[in-house]
């Protein structure tokens, strides 16, 4: 009992450094869930939450009957995906590239260099992405022009926008997830590369029998933690570039959410929109962790 007051006491600096965050979290996430009782009403700013009339699951009814809800759904899903797969591919493949750099300095370039676009908002990247993609003035059309190709409408065409989407998200993202998989291969014991070379085992050999098995539970954690992304297409990414004529295959549900509740004022069925997705997400997270403590032996607590 003495030792469990002495350990608590020891730990008492460092519950009060978490102490901060946990007052935001509640602050803003935990209290702001009273307001999901709208997605249930009637709301009117006007009237108030007390004055408010109760209709069920009306606005949800609501919702599935819009034009255009399923391939919204169908839209994020896709995208999601999408990047769910090239953000496993990509980086495992350029860590695995960089791995064979023997050269300190130009390895750390690299990394810097494919690093940087991390640290950028969606809104600076977005300015840079319509400008090399411009049919006019964009340096990819002017390539096309001079091996005697058209010009494309990128950002205006339903065929090649969901694509952008996911390129322009990798090129901002693949930097951090390669440093993590260089993480995991510094994990390797380096004897088993030893002991392959004097058995004859050539680079190829030695990175699908040695490497990729080496780095495959924090492979398989990853994974396994993105099926919380599946409805999170990326509100600021889409936002940006899209437009009304990409809303086709562009439009997501977090992009629908912000339309119709602050454009249109429907704030009960944005609300009742967000709910199902933070439902669908939650059970996926929580499938997610799942996975991962029994394929990776992954635990929080």
């Amino acid at each position: 009992m003495r030792s469990n007051y002495k350990q608590f006491i020891r730990n008492v600096p460092l519950h009060l450094m978490i102490l901060p965050g946990l007052i935001i979290i509640i602050v803003f996430g935990y209290i702001p869930m009273a307001g999901l009782s709208i997605a249930f009403q009637n709301f009117s700013p006007i009237a108030g939450f007390k004055n408010m009339n109760w209709v069920g699951l009306d606005n949800f009814r609501y919702l599935f009957d819009l034009p255009g809800f399923g391939q919204v759904v169908w839209n994020t899903v896709f995208i999601s995906v999408m990047k769910i797969v090239s953000g496993l591919v990509i980086p495992v493949l350029v860590a695995l590239l960089l791995n064979e750099v023997r050269k300190t300095g130009f390895k750390r370039t690299i990394q810097t260099v494919i690093y940087m676009p991390h640290f950028f908002s969606w809104v600076i990247l977005a300015g840079i992405i319509v400008d090399v993609l411009s049919p006019s003035t964009g340096i990819v059309n002017m390539l096309l022009k001079a091996v005697g190709v058209e010009p494309v409408q990128f950002l205006a065409s339903n065929e090649w926008f969901p694509y952008i989407l996911v390129i322009t998200d990798q090129w901002k993202e693949f930097g951090f997830g390669t440093i993590i998989y260089l993480a995991a291969l510094t994990n390797i014991d380096k004897s088993l590369y030893e002991a392959s070379v004097m058995d004859g085992a050539g680079r190829w050999k030695q990175t699908w029998y040695i490497t990729l098995p080496g780095i495959r539970p924090i492979v398989i954690l990853m994974v396994t933690l993105s099926l919380g992304n599946v409805l999170n297409g990326g509100f600021d990414q889409v936002f940006n570039l899209y437009n009304p004529l990409v809303y086709e295959s562009g439009d997501i549900l977090d992009t629908m959410i912000y339309r119709i509740g602050l454009q249109d004022a429907q704030y009960s069925v944005s609300t009742a929109l967000g709910l199902i997705k933070s439902v669908v997400s939650f059970i996926f997270i929580g499938l997610g962790y799942f996975l991962a403590y029994r394929l990776a032996n992954y635990r929080i607590f």
